[in-house]
């Protein structure tokens, strides 16, 4: 019967059955397998993040956050938030939008809004600094007052401790440089001009981020459009309107009644529809006015108090970026005075070879005379055996009087002095 039949081993079946039923096997589980991989890099790039929010008054608390969060909290879009990845290598920026800054100063990468700063959690000395002085600078200056809104105090301590790191690390790199340089320039060996190679990729790399921070900067100091976005406070309290009183309105109203039924008369339709014409009339210019009217007014005081503080972290930027450049200019020079040395010694080594051919030449004729008195066959001068000697003499005399003609002629044409 069908029921006591027993089930098929896969010892039972046909060794090409076998075979493709492991080839199957083994591609079904790979293919799990890379599901399961790419899966896990979605997981990745959409999971959620250790992050450090920082309010106005200087508490601190630990959040997990994911990107879909952070961009409906702070509108941003997603290519911002690549700035703030870990995973991905940016160079600094700072970008000004509706409701947030979006700060990417080397290891320093936050969100700051007009209420909180949100910091990527992290245990780099950098960052951990950010936290604890900004901390410390908000509960101090919690009950005074400052000039400076929540937002520029967060940007400036992120431009001064960026400032501050590079500058320290151009310091660094120079006081190794100078002494490699000034030992290269007294001895030239491998060792050295291995040591001197890695000091300027590390120059090299420096100097890009300092240019890149002092680039940056300056794109926020030549456009007002982008410093204006950047007042979130500003922008947060007139979103929050200056809404006109009703009471306002009935009183201009009333005074437009009074004033109609003392002018002349006029009829009761006329008076009710004309007032609700004026009052939206008038409630649509003073609406469209009274944030211009403030923009106006405070939007040139701002973008020159932030035009200001920007100004500050320029100059001091810009100062370690003509130190990296000085430090470049003194390795060029470096190089070059290692240039000449050694065009110096392929000189000295080429007229020294110079000598050595004319030396050889010269002695090449000597050696040919010799040669030719050295063969065996019959003649008169063999007779008597004085000869030979006076043969070596002059022509001895004539190599050396050509040897010295050459010296002469390369001193004529100025080849190397003599």
């Amino acid at each position: 019967m069908e029921g006591s039949r027993t089930p098929l081993l896969p010892s039972d079946l046909p060794e090409s059955t076998s075979s493709n039923n492991t080839g199957s096997a083994n591609f079904h589980a790979h293919g799990i397998r890379g599901w399961s991989g790419i899966q896990g890099l979605k997981k990745r790039g959409h999971g959620s993040r250790s992050w450090i929010q920082i309010d106005p008054l200087g508490n601190t608390s630990v959040v997990e956050l994911d990107k879909a969060t952070i961009m409906r909290h702070c509108s941003l879009p997603a290519r911002d938030l690549r700035l703030l990845d870990p995973l991905f290598i940016y160079p600094s920026t700072i970008l000004g939008r509706e409701k947030a800054i979006v700060v990417s100063l080397e290891q320093i990468r936050c969100i700051i809004t007009a209420d909180e700063v949100i910091l990527m959690n992290s245990l780099d000395g950098c960052v951990v600094q950010y936290k604890s002085e900004l901390c410390k600078r908000l509960q101090s200056n919690k009950d005074q007052s400052d000039d400076l809104p929540f937002e520029f105090r967060a940007l400036e301590l992120a431009l001064e401790l960026t400032c501050s790191s590079l500058d320290a690390q151009v310091k660094e790199l120079a006081m190794e440089i100078y002494p490699v340089l000034d030992e290269l320039a007294s001895s030239i060996n491998t060792l050295n001009l291995e040591r001197v190679r890695r000091l300027k990729g590390h120059l090299l790399a420096v100097t890009q981020r300092v240019q890149k921070v002092r680039d940056e900067i300056e794109h926020l100091m030549d456009d007002d459009g982008d410093m204006a976005e950047m007042y979130l406070t500003e922008k947060k309290q007139r979103s929050e309107g200056y809404p006109l009183s009703d009471l306002g309105f009935q009183t201009d109203t009333s005074s437009v009644e009074r004033v109609g039924s003392k002018s002349a008369p006029v009829s009761p339709v006329w008076s009710i529809s004309g007032a609700h014409k004026l009052q939206r009339a008038f409630s649509s210019i003073v609406s469209s006015s009274r944030p211009s009217l403030m923009s106006s007014s405070n939007s040139g005081e701002n973008i020159e108090q932030l035009e200001m503080l920007l100004e500050a972290y320029f100059v001091v930027i810009d100062h370690t970026l003509s130190e990296v450049l000085s430090l470049k200019e003194y390795i060029d020079d470096t190089e070059d005075l290692i240039n000449f040395k050694l065009g110096n010694v392929q000189n000295h080594l080429i007229q020294f070879e110079l000598l050595l051919t004319a030396a050889t030449f010269v002695a090449t004729i000597f050696a040919a005379v010799t040669a030719v008195f050295g063969m065996n066959f019959p003649d008169s001068i063999f007779d008597n055996p004085s000869t030979f000697s006076w043969v070596l003499i002059i022509c001895g005399v004539a190599c050396g009087f050509l040897y010295f003609s050459f010296l002469l002629y390369f001193r004529y044409k100025r080849i190397f002095p003599l």
